[in-house]
């Protein structure tokens, strides 16, 4: 039975619930930026369901997630907060006492339900799952056609209800391991049919893809890029089977669509940063009769953390106090937004648990990161560098001086960094001490630090030194 404040909540919105927006949101893990078609990737046919999700809404160009990586990034959508405030800062529970979406949306009437990932929500209390799959039960999140089966059963359990839904569909396509990999051979003996991936109906070669411009172009990275590419092409099957179940339930015209990745890819330089290729995710949004279809959105930055409030104000609720976020619909509708131009994205600890506490400031234009573990003398670990490419890259270090400094610096790093990423897309000159910039550092120096405060942040007081030597 639906407690006191349920009910409160429920009469707070004018919007009776069986008539309130349906809400789907879709995630791929560890997809970069520009991996689909629509977002600049020049592969032919790699992404077309998702292509043809942005010809049909709002295309982000300057959408970052909180933090690249994948449960606190999670976390940060479903709260409207930073990691420092919500709890999770890295594989962790959210504290009890925060709010989260899914608690307001059952309040209100909605039927949740989440298809994989289950495990980086937590505590599961806290999210009010109505319907809940496991990755293990969709081919270890990389079944297309198991997608469709469970969101086509959520969809007629929601309607069959007469209740609007919101449904969290994630995909563990493209994470490692890469579908064709030696990784995913070895980790498939031990596991049931039932885990194993769906097999791809594509295979992109090496000689299709293009590298990354912030990795090497030499051959086992170029082969990885190729199964990472493959892994793609297989999260946009899913993408495709989610939409078209939803497509087939005659629920489409009143559901808001939602598709975004969780980080970049887990390549150095990539995921488990704070760089542009980090955070940098390729949101698309649609919404019939209130996003504009074939829309590119250049102006405005948004943030993970923004998505708990649009979605509240979607669903005709009231913010919740304490979020971090605040709403976009106003960018949706075309009407534009003041505030919209940088946005702060962060990293604390790995999966590991290994602490390296990072933030950045950033605008459409440059990029400040202050890394606030490296000493000269601390290594940096993180996911990437399994696999081929940081071996190969380890590999032609002996020879290439160019590929010798990446790596080292990627493995220690500098206090600070700042980036023209107009001119320097991919990250690969640090302009720190350029002469020319430095009133622009300045600013975004100061601007991160009133952030810090403003947040309590706990490393304000080290960044504060630091800035002041």
């Amino acid at each position: 039975m639906p407690t006191r404040r349920e009910f409160l909540i429920a009469g707070l919105g004018a919007t009776p619930a069986a008539s309130r927006p349906n809400v789907l949101l879709i995630t791929a893990d560890d997809m970069n930026w520009d991996a689909p078609g629509c977002f600049g990737n020049p592969m032919p046919n790699v992404t077309p369901n998702i292509d043809r999700l942005a010809s049909q809404g709002m295309r982000f160009e300057h959408a970052h997630v909180t933090v690249a990586v994948c449960q606190p990034c999670r976390s940060a959508l479903m709260t409207g907060r930073y990691p420092h405030r919500n709890g999770a800062e890295g594989f962790q529970p959210i504290r009890e006492d925060v709010p989260t979406l899914q608690e307001q949306l059952r309040g209100a009437g909605y039927l949740n339900g989440i298809l994989s990932k289950t495990e980086h929500l937590a505590p599961q209390s806290k999210f009010c799952w109505d319907y809940f799959e496991p990755a293990a039960t969709l081919g270890a999140g990389r079944d297309p056609s198991l997608y469709h089966r469970h969101t086509a059963e959520f969809l007629k359990r929601a309607r069959s209800a007469g209740k609007p839904f919101f449904l969290m569909a994630n995909a563990s396509d493209p994470h490692r391991p890469f579908a064709g990999s030696d990784q995913e051979a070895a980790g498939q003996t031990k596991k049931k049919r039932a885990d194993k991936p769906q097999p791809v109906r594509r295979t992109l070669r090496p000689g299709e893809v293009r590298v990354p411009g912030f990795l090497p172009d030499i051959p086992e990275v170029r082969r990885e890029v190729a199964e990472y590419y493959t892994s793609v092409y297989r999260c946009d099957e899913t993408v495709g089977e989610v939409l078209r179940a939803l497509r087939e339930s005659g629920l489409e015209q009143n559901t808001l669509v939602m598709f975004l990745s969780d980080n970049g890819m887990s390549f150095p330089y990539s995921k488990t940063n704070c760089y542009r290729d980090s955070t940098r995710t390729p949101w698309i949004v649609r919404w019939p009769g209130r996003v504009k279809p074939s829309v590119v959105e250049g102006r405005h930055m948004i943030s993970g953390i923004d998505f708990m409030p649009t979605v509240l104000e979607v669903a005709g609720l009231p913010a919740v106090e304490g979020m971090d976020g605040r709403s976009f619909v106003p960018v949706l509708e075309g009407r534009g937004q003041a505030g919209r131009e940088q946005v702060v994205t962060v990293f604390h600890e790995t999966s590991g648990r290994q602490r390296f506490e990072m933030r950045a400031l950033e605008t459409p234009r440059f990029g400040y990161i202050y890394n606030g573990w490296s000493d000269g003398k601390r290594i940096f670990r993180n996911e990437s560098q399994n696999g081929r490419t940081f071996a190969a890259m380890r590999e032609a270090a002996q020879t290439d001086p160019g590929i010798a400094a990446r790596v080292e610096f990627f493995v220690k790093r500098v206090p600070e960094e700042f980036y023209d990423y107009q001119a320097d897309p991919h990250a690969l000159r640090n302009l720190i001490q350029t002469p020319q910039h430095q009133a622009e550092i300045g600013r975004m120096r100061r601007a991160l630090l009133d952030w810090m405060r403003k947040t309590a942040d706990p490393v304000a007081g080290a960044f504060q030194e630091r800035i002041k030597a």
